[in-house]
């Protein structure tokens, strides 16, 4: 249960979401300063009531009802700091494996590191699991749990990539670099500085961990598989075998609620279940509900089936009436690895509080697991019977998964247009709200998308990757975004939507530039301009903006100039200033760049004139280049109204940057490089290559000019590195050139 500072800080969150202001916005509309803000907003100080009361008041709400819950967090002092635990729940009647267990937390305390493999059913899961919540204590930045999909019916083994994509997600990583090298160093780096317990269930084969393991630190990963891993050096493995005869009986003992003895049938039972914890439950479970049967009885009717999983199975399956054996079967063609009531809803067109009847009987048979509260799976072994019995008896499979894709498609947009990244149609809503449910049902999204796909469903295809953008950029990189976006673009082709494909390729073009890949991003503007001539001003105007961007970073300025340009000329065409202001802040920088500070400045100025608020950065920042070599205080009184409106830290780091590169032209070397230094800071937290190499080249002319030669090639060295790795030759050759000029002077 969460404490009184805990529920007070999610009202707060609230509250801000509610106003749609940054956090600085925010901090000067209710005359709190920004630093005391950040504190309450995550729990490390509980605010005076003064504060709450101007809070509330930013967003028209009745301070009041909230009193009581304050007065309770100032007499609990602050909140604790979150721990994050994505572990499954503990399983409540978890026998034997003392010895496993054991050894399983000694190699993770020693090597960092183990492997429960073990037949499917043998209880893998349950061990690793069990182990994990028992050695929570000395894990205190909690506990990672994926599952890597590696026997699942119906899905693709999670591939290496993808897997580190999520993992860092779960660590706070918004924008993992694109490729997988990347990824696992920054991943092994992130988890390097905490102590956390990650588990990675359901792994393939050796090569899908591999690069998810931890390097240095005080972190370990407990791996699951059905296969030995004989090759993964210094990771040793803990084999499963089946229950040993007494521990089998004192499962099948708690979970049926008996006391076995000698009562006729008891081996025979415990024979047919093979001594597998899956098994064993399931047939407890079947005793449990069926008071007026001996254990004689339920030998008998196992007794019928030469296969142990056909003979457990098939007795839950003759427990249930025809609407819950309708339901057991459809679970086993539903996409994703989980659900919830909704989505078995959708699924089976039954009536919700049928549903969750259903659900729970098929709970209490062991035939579906629930965990946390109100979210359902099904183990691999059963989920395969359950595809195997729908695809002989069921004949609507495809109507149904139909029903759940257009579910799944109507949730998203309606939580994407609660967020209020970008939109000029926000309804009103609960963006955190929105946000955890995308965060939840994320795999499930990925693997409707993917079913989507097989079936033909255009409208579901076309439709989830514009439902996910806001989410996509907060939350996620670029690997599912990129295959959804070129698939989606294809689908509203088929749809004969022009427009909408253009829109979805402008998407993958920035997709493709976030991720490095400038040439790819290009690519996808120009079929993006071609899928829609007669585009709208506000479209064609946002598509040259972009393809500005991608030229800027290619070092084509004269062409980057020229669409800045004519993004100005559309935008103000519609009268939208921000973009205009955007596009005028653009120009600068490339004219800048291509010796006119003059000009610069004066196409500055109208940026700065057009915009308000953090749209003001840019414009700002230019003009304070522009401006250094003139007017250093200018200069600085424009540095330090950009760092005051930069609110996300990618602004943050580019201000800081080109502070640096201003107060070089100004001569202030020393107060430069402290500029430079927080900007890389910053920046490797977002793992945003692109801008590195940007940071990486003017800070190493800093130290050159600074005499620092030493720390200027290793810069620079750094940039070749970097720029060989996302294939930019501009980037390379300016690097090699001034390495060369450096080490010739």
């Amino acid at each position: 249960m969460s404490t009184a500072p805990e529920r007070l800080v999610g009202q707060l969150t609230r509250i801000r979401e509610l106003s749609g202001l940054s956090l600085r916005a925010l901090a000067r509309q209710t005359g709190l300063s920004s630093s005391s803000l950040s504190r309450y907003m995550t729990g490390q100080l509980v605010p005076p009531w003064e504060a709450v009361v101007a809070l509330c008041r930013a967003v028209s709400r009745d301070p009041r009802p909230l009193r009581p819950l304050w007065t309770e967090a100032m007499q609990a002092g602050a909140a604790p700091a979150p721990r994050r635990n994505d572990l499954p729940a503990d399983i409540a009647d978890f026998t034997g494996r003392e010895a496993e267990a054991a050894r399983v937390a000694e190699l993770l305390r020693s090597a960092g590191a183990v492997v429960v493999d073990g037949m499917g059913g043998v209880g893998k899961t349950s061990l690793a699991v069990h182990v994990a919540h028992r050695l929570a204590p000395s894990y205190p930045d909690g506990g990672l749990y994926l599952d890597l999909l590696g026997f699942t019916p119906g899905q693709e083994p999670l591939e290496p990539s993808v897997a580190l994509g999520r993992l860092l997600g779960a660590l706070g990583v918004e924008h993992p670099p694109a490729s997988t090298a990347e990824r696992a160093a920054l991943w092994r780096s992130e988890l390097s500085r905490k102590q956390a317990l990650v588990v990675l269930d359901n792994a393939a084969e050796a090569e899908q961990v591999r690069q998810l393991l931890p390097g240095a630190g005080k972190s370990a990963v407990l791996v699951t598989s059905r296969n030995r891993f004989v090759d993964l050096d210094g990771v040793p493995p803990v084999s499963l075998e089946p229950l040993s005869p007494a521990e089998a009986a004192e499962l099948f003992g708690r979970a049926a609620g008996v006391s076995l003895g000698d009562e006729d049938g008891a081996s025979r039972v415990l024979d047919q279940c093979g001594g597998l914890p899956l098994a064993l439950r399931m047939a407890g479970a079947r005793l449990r509900h069926r008071p007026g049967w001996t254990i004689a009885i339920l030998a008998e009717r196992l007794g019928g089936d030469t296969s142990r999983f056909d003979a457990v199975f098939g007795m839950s399956l003759r427990q249930l009436d025809s609407e819950q054996r309708r339901m057991f079967r459809l679970l086993g063609v539903l996409p994703g690895a989980d659900f919830d009531a909704a989505a078995a809803v959708a699924l089976t067109g039954m009536r919700e509080g049928t549903v969750h009847s259903v659900l729970e009987e098929l709970v209490d048979a062991h035939l579906a697991q629930e965990s946390p509260p109100g979210r359902y799976r099904l183990h691999d072994l059963i989920r395969r019977y359950a595809a195997d019995l729908a695809a002989e008896e069921e004949p609507q499979t495809e109507a149904a998964v139909r029903r759940v894709l257009d579910h799944y498609l109507t949730l998203a947009v309606a939580h994407d247009r609660t967020l209020p990244w970008g939109r000029a149609d926000r309804v009103p809503g609960d963006p955190a709200q929105a946000v955890a449910w995308f965060d939840t049902e994320y795999p499930n999204l990925i693997a409707c998308f993917d079913a989507a796909v097989r079936l033909g469903a255009d409208e579901v295809v076309a439709g989830l990757p514009p439902a996910m953008r806001a989410w996509f950029f907060r939350r996620r990189g670029t690997d599912d975004q990129v295959r959804m976006l070129e698939a989606g673009a294809a689908a509203a082709g088929r749809l004969g939507r022009d427009q909408e494909r253009a829109a979805l390729l402008a998407d993958l073009g920035f997709a493709h530039a976030a991720a490095g890949r400038l040439t790819d991003a290009l690519r996808a503007y120009e079929l993006a301009a071609r899928a829609d001539p007669a585009a709208d001003a506000e479209l064609a105007g946002g598509l040259a903006l972009r393809t500005g961007f991608a030229l800027r970073d290619l070092g084509e300025f004269t062409q980057a100039q020229a669409q800045f340009r004519r993004a100005e000329e559309l935008f103000g065409q519609t009268g939208n200033r921000g973009g205009q202001s955007q596009a005028l802040a653009f120009d600068g920088w490339v004219t800048l760049h291509l010796g006119e500070p003059q000009e610069a400045a004066t196409i500055a100025r109208q940026a700065v004139a057009l915009a308000a608020g953090p749209a003001r950065i840019t414009g700002l920042v230019t003009l304070g280049v522009a401006l250094a070599g003139e007017d250093e205080a200018e200069s600085r009184k424009l540095f330090a109204e950009a760092l005051e409106l930069a609110e996300l830290a990618h602004n943050q780091a580019w201000c800081h940057n080109y502070f640096g590169v201003a107060l070089r032209v100004m001569g202030a070397l020393d107060e430069a490089l402290v500029h430079h230094r927080r900007a890389l800071e910053l920046i490797e937290q977002l793992a945003e290559a692109q801008l590195e190499i940007n940071f990486l080249h003017t800070y190493a002319e800093t130290c050159r000019a600074a005499g620092l030669t030493c720390e200027a090639l290793a810069l620079l060295d750094r940039t070749i590195d970097l720029a060989r790795k996302l294939g930019r030759p501009n980037d390379e050759r300016l690097a090699a050139e001034a390495r060369t000029a450096l080490l010739a002077g």
